[in-house]
């Protein structure tokens, strides 16, 4: 038998505790409904959404959870997010998060933040690994880092190794140094990078302030 609940009291708060992932998940919101099953559970918030696992806060406009132990988060409008765990805050327009897999998918205007590496990234949609720490950036991605701004139509992110995998038109700017080619990986540590294909751009001598063109 479907047990169907609903409150309607501004900011009031819960907690729920799922069994299988053995988490707690706390949440507030202006508004909530929902219904629990044998199968599957659902919960949905609207009005200054918000709701806190171990490693992930998120605050919207409206936030859905769903599937067994409430496995799936959905959320939509002003969407800002922040993971403890690794250090990444973002905002976004639509979000989709799995927490068994950890996978989440972000976009409408993603704008991801590596607070740990001082790296922002901008991209219509960014899908995040959080087990491994990687980064899938897709259409108008941009990327900086200090005086280093990269830009492409797709790339990977890589937290932990500090990895830039290029492609669709990328280019890289250091300073006032200029690269192209058909693939591009930069080490944002070392500031090392790699090119590969149709490769050209320009290097500035600081010392005679010539400008060379490699092609």
């Amino acid at each position: 038998m479907n047990k169907l609940f609903c409150v309607l009291a501004v900011f009031a708060y819960f907690s729920v505790a799922g069994i299988a992932l053995a988490e707690t998940i706390s949440f507030k919101a202006d508004r909530m409904s929902g219904k629990s099953t044998d199968s599957a559970d659902y919960s949905k918030l609207d009005g200054n959404a918000f709701i806190q696992t171990k490693d992930l806060e998120i605050t919207a406009d409206t936030i859905e959870l769903s599937g067994h132990d409430f496995r799936f988060v959905t959320a939509s409008g002003n969407i800002l997010g922040k993971n403890t765990e690794s250090g990444m805050e973002f905002t976004c327009g639509k979000m989709n998060y799995d927490r068994e897999s950890e996978i989440a998918w972000l976009e409408d205007t993603v704008h991801l933040i590596d607070t740990e590496n001082n790296v922002i990234a901008d991209a219509q949609i960014i899908e995040y690994n959080q087990k491994t720490d990687t980064a899938v950036l897709q259409i108008g991605v941009k990327l900086i880092q200090d005086d280093t701004t990269c830009t492409s139509e797709f790339a990977i992110y890589r937290k932990k190794q500090q990895l830039l995998e290029m492609s669709g038109n990328p280019q890289v700017i250091q300073g006032k140094d200029t690269f192209r080619a058909q693939e591009i990986i930069v080490n944002l540590d070392t500031e090392e990078i790699v090119l590969d294909g149709r490769v050209s751009g320009t290097v500035t001598n600081a010392e005679k302030k010539s400008e060379n063109t490699a092609q």
